[in-house]
């Protein structure tokens, strides 16, 4: 009998409210429930802002059957005047309201959302309330396919620096690939506690290979964890986030805060179907804990401990280093892969042994320390502009007696028990790294044009740029040597009613580290001027190391250090539908990309000493997006 009449005294309420809107927009109320049209929503909308927080959380009261003295004196004398609407009216019109929201266009600057009294954009019209929280399930299923002028073996996501050279056999021939991979469910979870909205963020995707794994059959890959985080976001601007997500170096639309992976939310990733996005993109999705701090939608400052990881070229040197080590079974990926048939002749024998040699599929470095990054956002009215910081330390271990030879000098701390190689005198040696970057997005033509800058440069960075550029290579002496890298990109986008188009520009630059090694004679590092490039322009035979048919041959003597890596992209987005019934949309992205590598000895008549890798990609999607 309660729960009858708190609902009927709420829906009273309901009406109530719907009354006085009607009456400030100088319509007279009505005398019975009309249905609920979308002329409504929109005679509505403007009115039901600044009640939105009101009525949600009576609804949720309502569940709860803990608001009716709340309920009787909220009623009073208006809802005598009117006709009362049912419960499931009234959240069909806050439904309509969300979805209002959440599919306008994809250019929708977020702070418009975030404001005091305006719905949580990662609602969305299925979202459901439990026991005080909300649920809101989400993603999108893809169907897309990739052709490349030249083979990459790479499903949707490109290895931009894997570029092949010239000379490479997969260079005179193309391929196409169709995938589902990238399709992304979602799950949003949040719910308030006084004078704190608590939230959580799940997605994955498909994007991931297990050992296992094959397209021969039933295309089964692995499921890959994007993002899982929580977070406490309190009234008076401070908020905690901790858990996997994109980096606080990923550039904002406004202000500072997580982002979703369907676009709903706060991030500018470029609209590209490639899911390894642009050349130039600075981002990374990892492990953090981030505390931010928002001042009136106007400023915003934030600072998180990310997980570190190193990524390592570096040719010539000997073993005379330790910096990581392969995946741990069952923790990381511990498969191989890159293996090879080799031999050495004993001394005294008359045939030679041979053995076969695997590279780790994964490598993992030792991390020192987390990467510290600190980011300052400003909305002033026209704009959004942001400067970041980061800090990351490299460190590995050096072996000077690794390659000892008694009667040679060096660096190894002779004593009488150093007779051969060995691990006498090892130590720890450790390299600082770090960056600065900055942003700046304007908006324009009612937020229609998007144009955007994208700047950050620094040593020992290169892993958060979308081309995975080195962050370092390693001495003669075996200790670590940061490299200087450059990344930048340049956005223009158009949003329309139905109709999206993009364009971007980016590179991304890494430098030479080059050594001389006394002891062996050698250049060793990242590219050398040294360095033999002469075989990239000449194509060799397949290997038959791992299997016929199936292992090209690699290049002799081609070092081919990336220098620059760079790649302009165009595109375009369509929805046939966006409503309540959720968004379905088509797309096509053509992307130019060129990796120019560092240039080395041994040029010849009609090839240049600084190959370069070529390829052009057009990308189809076609994607249906929950509402």
């Amino acid at each position: 009998m309660n729960s009858t009449k708190n609902l009927f005294l709420t829906a009273l309420t309901l009406a109530a409210l719907s009354a006085g809107a009607w009456a400030q927009s100088g319509a007279s109320a009505p005398q019975s429930a009309p249905p609920v049209t979308a002329a409504d929503v929109q005679a509505l909308k403007d009115a039901l802002a600044a009640q939105q927080k009101q009525i949600e959380r009576l609804t949720q009261q309502l569940e709860r059957q803990e608001t009716l003295q709340q309920a009787q004196t909220a009623s009073g004398s208006g809802a005598a005047q009117v006709q009362p609407v049912s419960q499931q009216q009234a959240v069909e019109l806050q439904n309509a309201v969300l979805r209002q929201q959440d599919t306008t266009s994809p250019g929708l600057n977020a702070q418009d959302t975030q404001a005091e009294g305006a719905p949580n954009p990662m609602h969305g019209s299925i979202s459901i309330h439990f026991k005080g929280i909300t649920i809101t399930p989400g993603g999108f299923a893809e169907a897309a396919f990739v052709r490349r002028s030249r083979a990459l073996a790479a499903d949707l996501p490109t290895p931009f620096n894997s570029l092949t050279m010239p000379g490479a056999s997969q260079s005179s021939l193309s391929e196409f690939f169709g995938s589902g991979r990238q399709s992304r469910p979602t799950v949003y979870v949040d719910g308030r506690l006084k004078n704190v909205e608590l939230s959580s963020y799940v997605s994955g995707d498909f994007l991931s290979a297990a050992d296992t794994s094959s397209a021969t059959q039933t295309n089964s890959y692995s499921f890959r964890l994007r993002q899982a985080w929580g977070q406490a976001k309190f009234d008076n601007g401070w908020s905690f986030l901790g858990g996997q997500m994109w980096s606080l170096v990923t550039e904002n639309k406004a202000g500072i805060a997580p982002s979703d992976d369907t676009g709903r939310a706060n991030d500018s990733r470029p609209m590209t179907i490639d899911p390894g996005y642009n050349i130039g993109f600075t981002f990374a999705r990892q492990y953090a804990i981030r505390l931010t701090k928002d001042f009136n939608h106007k400023f915003a400052f934030a600072v998180a401990m990310e997980n570190a990881q190193g990524t390592l070229t570096t040719h010539g040197n000997t073993d005379n280093f330790l910096l990581g080590a392969a995946g741990a079974t069952n923790s990381y990926n511990d498969a191989l892969t890159a293996c090879a048939t080799n031999s050495f002749t004993a001394a005294g024998a008359t045939s030679p042994t041979f053995y076969v040699t695997c590279s780790p599929a994964a490598t993992y470095t030792f991390n020192p320390s987390p990467d510290i990054i600190a980011k300052l956002a400003f909305d002033p009215g026209f704009g959004h502009y942001e400067v970041f910081g980061l800090y990351d330390r490299f460190r590995d271990r050096v072996f000077p007696c690794a390659n000892f030879v008694i009667g040679t000098t060096g660096a190894c701390p002779i004593d009488a028990s150093v007779t051969g190689p060995s691990a006498h005198g090892a130590f720890n040696s450790s390299k600082n790294g770090g960056g600065f970057g900055a942003n700046a997005r304007w908006n324009f033509d009612n937020k229609r044009i998007v144009f955007g800058l994208h700047a950050f440069g620094g040593q020992g960075v290169g892993r958060y740029g979308a081309a995975q550029l080195s962050d370092l290579s390693i001495h003669a002496d075996g200790t670590p040597d940061v490299i200087k890298n450059y990344q930048g990109l340049a956005t223009l986008e158009w949003h329309g009613k139905k109709l999206d188009i993009y364009t971007y520009t980016g590179a991304e630059y890494d430098g030479r580290t080059d050594d001389f090694d006394v002891a062996t004679n050698t250049y060793v590092g990242y590219g050398s001027p040294h360095f033999n490039n002469s075989g990239c322009y000449t194509e060799t035979a397949p290997s038959i190391a791992v299997t016929n048919g199936f292992n090209p041959g690699s290049l002799s003597k081609c070092t081919g250090d990336t220098r620059a890596a760079i790649e302009g992209t165009a595109g375009f987005w369509y929805r046939f539908y966006s409503g309540p019934r959720g968004r379905f949309q088509f797309g096509t992205q053509y992307s130019y990309v060129t990796r120019q590598t560092w240039s080395g000895t041994g040029f010849s008549k009609g090839n240049s000493v600084t190959p370069e890798g070529i390829d052009n990609m057009i990308f189809t999607s076609f994607r249906y997006y929950l509402p």
